[in-house]
């Protein structure tokens, strides 16, 4: 189980990584609304731009203290904790704007990932 859970905690950091620093002024399918870059899907959930930079930093601290809890347990739970709770902001905003499921399955992943990450080191 251990093995697994080190699995998702770099499968999540890396996901983060990903979007927030090479793709967040890209294209994707799962970008809300009809965004072409993480700004414009700001934008479209109707949030502050100052938003997407505190969300921003806050995931890739998340991210960044998700690997390095590899080595240093105690900074997985509350990592794992802040990315639940943006990854429950992240389906309010698919669900305002009332995107397909499709688009909102990335959050949902990260969430249950992230759940089952701080269930194990809670328990």
């Amino acid at each position: 189980m251990h093995n697994f859970i080190i699995f998702l905690q770099i499968a999540v950091a890396l996901g983060l990584l990903n979007v927030w620093l090479l793709r967040v002024g890209r294209s994707t399918g799962f970008r809300g609304g009809d965004a072409h870059s993480m700004r414009e899907e700001f934008a479209v959930y109707g949030l502050p731009a100052w938003s997407m930079q505190v969300v921003g930093t806050l995931k890739i601290a998340a991210a960044v203290c998700l690997i390095a809890g590899i080595w240093f347990r105690y900074l997985v739970l509350p990592a794992a904790v802040i990315v639940c709770v943006l990854m429950v902001g992240a389906l309010a905003m698919h669900l305002k704007v009332r995107d397909s499921l499709k688009k909102s399955l990335p959050a949902l992943m990260v969430l249950a990932a992230c759940a089952t990450i701080c269930w194990s080191y809670t328990r």
